[in-house]
């Protein structure tokens, strides 16, 4: 069992992942061994894979402890995202939510060095203001104890959709989320010194979510981000280029034929690995 929970070196730049861990169809022997205690999930998938997305943070925040337990049970290299809370993304005026922001990055701050980017998901129908969502941008902290702390901005308001929201993340040096959804707006434009995509068409007659030609074409355009291309064969919002420079790239596999994700992300993983 302890061979199970060895590490692995991957290649430098790429954070390839699923959202949670904790998944009933996952048990068993899909993705975890069968007979693995629920309390080692955990310790087991961060093994496997090099990012989780912590979804549940959009519903409630965890107690520091709990936090710094995530922390201790995953490898040195291993980054989680988090979505940020509900109540503070859907807050009527978001400019007033400083209290609330510095409340959850605070306890949220415990995951370490294991913290990357907070995901802040504005969801379709409610209308943004462009002033209050500036005002908003500049609550969010760029560093957390000394470290820096990075922010991606999803937003499925497709009215606020547009070269202008690419202009704000771009002065705040904020990523854009990408997302290959059917449901949502898309583009790819990049904003800050990272690459951010959730892919949500994961397919249940495909062992591994997406056929192995999708996945490298994923792969290809992960090597891109990284390098500071910009793979101009996805949606974009502005006509104005984003700065050539070597970024980090975070990509999960999220909800679709969710019981594939894991695999997804392994095959992403290897095929950059192998790179």
């Amino acid at each position: 069992m302890n061979d199970l929970f060895a590490s692995t070196n991957h290649a430098p730049g790429f954070h390839v992942g699923i959202g949670g861990w904790t998944y009933v169809p996952w048990r068993g022997g899909t993705f975890y061994p069968a007979g693995l205690v629920q309390r080692r999930e955990l310790e087991y998938a961060s093994r496997q894979l090099t990012s989780i997305e912590i979804n549940g943070t959009y519903y409630g925040a965890q107690k520091p402890a709990i936090y710094a337990g995530w922390r201790d049970a995953t490898p040195e290299g291993f980054v989680f995202s988090a979505k940020a809370p509900k109540r503070i993304v859907s807050a009527r005026r978001l400019a007033g939510t400083g209290t609330q922001v510095e409340d959850f990055v605070d306890g949220i701050s415990h995951l370490g060095d294991r913290l990357g980017p907070l995901v802040w998901q504005f969801d379709a129908g409610r209308s943004l203001d462009p002033d209050d969502f500036a005002a908003f941008l500049e609550l969010l902290p760029r560093q957390v104890n000394g470290r820096r702390q990075r922010h991606a901005l999803e937003v499925r308001d497709a009215a606020f959709f547009n070269a202008g929201l690419v202009a704000l993340a771009r002065q705040h040096g904020m990523a854009l989320v990408y997302t290959d959804s059917p449901d949502y707006p898309n583009g790819a434009d990049l904003a800050g010194d990272f690459s951010y995509a959730r892919l949500m068409r994961s397919s249940d007659p495909y062992q591994t979510g997406y056929p192995l030609p999708e996945l490298q074409q994923w792969a290809a355009r992960a090597r891109q981000w990284r390098d500071g291309q910009d793979p101009q064969e996805l949606p974009h919002l502005s006509a104005a280029p984003a700065p050539q420079a070597p970024r980090e790239v975070f990509i999960y596999f999220i909800s679709a034929a969710k019981h594939r994700n894991p695999a997804a992300a392994r095959e992403l993983q290897h095929l950059l690995d192998a790179s």
